[in-house]
């Protein structure tokens, strides 16, 4: 049990951290750039403490360091030159003297316990040698690598759609957000459902299906797609856009 409870002391002292640049940059939506990285470091974390390295713990490490770095460039470039997320900049005004402590408690330490839960799986991985690669994580890879595409691509058009003036007060709607209205969000859990695939493959792995359903409910139901779907409400195009395109799991549009 020192393995996980070390564990999360590192993921303890790396989200202080966060807290602490947040209040040198009067900024908390760094918190956004610190969730994709926490998972690179604790993988790391995870993969140094383990007693034995196997090629799934190798392979898993990899790939939430592709997964994280990439979204941690993304966010930040995304806001670099801008003000405060609006959310944030939201419960700053809303929490007044208490905000410090808030945002040290609602922002940092819980994204801290939702990102250990996520990466259960991959901690998982990491602590049982389990059997050899097989047929199983074959298909937790493939499954992880569709994610990838969709959030990678989805995320890569979206930026490129509003980089272009001609765009200003549209819609996306095509490429792939014609398929879905949230493909970068299908993306992510998509990834955590395929690495909690390759935990089957290891002792008491089947607990890291904690992981996939904690994004999945975070995505669907907290913080992803209802906060952006009220937003997206205020465009004249969306409810023809809401009408025609699935919210989440890409499917042919409806005519």
């Amino acid at each position: 049990m020192d393995f996980f409870v070390t564990l999360g002391l590192v993921l303890f002292g790396y989200m202080t951290l966060w807290f602490v640049w947040s209040l040198i940059k009067k900024r908390n939506d760094v918190a956004d750039v610190a969730w994709g990285l926490g998972f690179v470091v604790l993988a790391w974390s995870a993969l140094f403490l383990s007693m034995e390295t196997s090629l799934r713990s190798i392979v898993v490490t990899l790939l939430v360091s592709v997964w994280g770095l990439r979204l941690a460039y993304h966010i930040g470039k995304r806001h670099q030159g801008k003000e405060e997320d609006y959310r944030y900049a939201k419960w700053r005004t809303e929490w007044g003297k208490w905000f410090v402590l808030r945002s040290y408690a609602q922002v940092y330490l819980l994204q801290g316990v939702l990102l250990y839960l996520v990466s259960l799986p991959v901690l998982l991985i990491a602590f049982s040698f389990g059997r050899p690669w097989g047929w199983l994580e074959c298909f937790g890879l493939t499954v992880w690598l569709i994610g990838f595409y969709f959030e990678a691509v989805g995320d890569a058009e979206l930026a490129r759609f509003l980089k272009n003036p001609e765009n200003k007060g549209k819609l996306m709607r095509s490429g792939l957000w014609r398929y879905t209205r949230h493909p970068n969000y299908f993306g992510e859990v998509t990834q955590w459902w395929g690495i909690s695939i390759m935990a089957f493959g290891v002792p008491l792995g089947y607990l890291g299906i904690i992981g996939p359903l904690t994004i999945t409910w975070l995505i669907l139901k907290v913080s992803g797609v209802p906060l952006l779907e009220n937003k997206m409400r205020e465009h004249p195009d969306f409810a023809e856009y809401k009408r025609q395109t699935s919210v989440f799991v890409p499917l042919p549009p409806r005519k």
